[in-house]
C-alpha cells in the first residue's frame, strides 16, 4: 500500500490565478478541520514557490527525517502533518526547472511521503491549470476540489478556467470560495466590497456549485498568517477564524454527501403493499 493510499480524502484548494489567497485558505482550511476533530495533512503542492513553511511556522532549515532511505517523515505544525518541497531546498533557492523535474518531484513528496492514516489531505495547489493539477487528477482519486477566488471580474475569469480544468479530469468541485469578500476597518469596523460583489454567486450559477465561503480582507488574517500562526489556531474567536470555521465545516458536508460510505446511498423503503 502506497502511504498515500491511507488518506481518506484529499481536497485540492486551487485558484486560476496566483494572488487571490488560496494558501491562506488551505493552510486555516487544514487547522478548522483539525479543530473539527479531523486528522489532517497539508501538502504543499507548489514547487515553484512554496509558502508553507513560513505560513505553518516551521523554522527554517528543519528538515524531514527520512525513513529506509527513501520515505519522508511529515512535519507537524499546529498538529497539522505538513510537507513541502520549502522543506527540502533553502528558501532563496530558485527552481529553475523544466516542467518533466517538476511533475517528478511532486509526485515524491505526494507519494514518498509517510503520512499517517488522514482523514483529510489538504493540497495546496500551484495557481493555474498546469502539468501538477493533471499529475494529481491522473495518480490518486482525488475527493473534490475548492476553487479560491476574489470578486473582480479578472480574477473571475481565471476561476472559470480552473472550475473547467477540474471538470475534464472528472474531479468534483465541492464549492467556490470567495475571498476577501469585504474590507473590515481596523479603525472603525466598517465593512466594505472594495472588490466588487457577487462574483462568488455569479459562478455558482453558472456552474452549479455551491459558494461554500466568504472570507474577509482583514489586516489580522495577513499578520497572522507572516508569523507563522494561522488565524484559525492563534485568534479562534476572531471573526475572521469563525468565518474559516463555516468554511471547513461547508467542506465536510460536500465531501460526506457524495462519499457512498457516509450513508448517501439510496434509501430503500419496505411497506406491505
Amino acid at each position: 500500500m502506497r502511504n498515500i493510499d491511507k488518506v481518506k480524502y484529499i481536497v485540492c484548494v486551487a485558484s486560476g490565478k496566483g494572488g487571490v489567497g488560496k494558501s491562506t485558505t488551505a493552510v486555516n482550511l487544514a487547522v478548522a478541520l483539525s479543530k473539527l476533530g479531523n486528522k489532517v495533512g497539508l501538502l504543499d503542492a507548489d514547487i515553484y514557490g512554496p509558502s508553507l513553511p513560513l505560513m505553518m511556522g516551521v523554522p527554517a532549515g528543519t528538515r524531514p527525517k527520512i525513513l529506509d532511505k527513501r520515505y519522508m517523515v511529515p512535519l507537524v505544525a499546529h498538529g497539522i502533518e505538513c510537507n513541502s518541497m520549502g522543506f527540502l531546498v533553502d528558501a532563496k533557492t530558485a527552481m529553475v526547472w523544466r516542467a518533466p523535474m517538476i511533475i517528478s518531484a511532486f509526485n515524491q513528496i505526494l507519494n514518498d511521503t509517510a503520512w499517517s492514516e488522514l482523514d483529510y489531505l489538504i493540497v495546496d495547489m500551484p495557481p493555474g491549470t498546469g502539468d501538477i493539477q493533471l499529475s494529481l487528477a491522473q495518480s490518486v482519486k482525488v475527493t473534490g476540489a475548492v476553487i479560491v477566488s476574489t470578486p473582480q471580474d479578472v480574477a473571475l475569469l481565471d476561476a472559470r478556467k480552473g472550475i473547467e480544468m477540474f471538470r475534464k479530469v472528472d474531479v468534483r468541485i465541492l464549492g467556490v470560495v470567495e475571498n476577501m469578500s469585504t474590507h473590515i476597518c481596523t479603525e472603525c469596523g466598517h465593512e466594505e466590497a472594495i472588490f466588487g460583489s457577487g462574483g462568488g454567486e455569479m459562478l455558482s450559477q453558472e456552474y452549479d456549485v455551491d459558494v461554500i465561503g466568504r472570507l474577509p480582507l482583514d489586516l489580522s488574517i495577513r499578520q497572522a498568517t507572516d508569523a507563522g500562526n494561522p488565524v484559525v489556531a492563534s485568534m479562534p474567536d476572531h471573526a475572521a477564524s469563525q468565518a474559516y470555521m463555516q468554511l471547513a465545516e461547508n467542506v465536510v458536508q460536500q465531501v460526506l454527501s457524495s462519499d457512498p460510505g457516509e450513508g448517501s446511498g439510496p434509501k430503500i423503503t419496505v411497506s406491505n403493499d
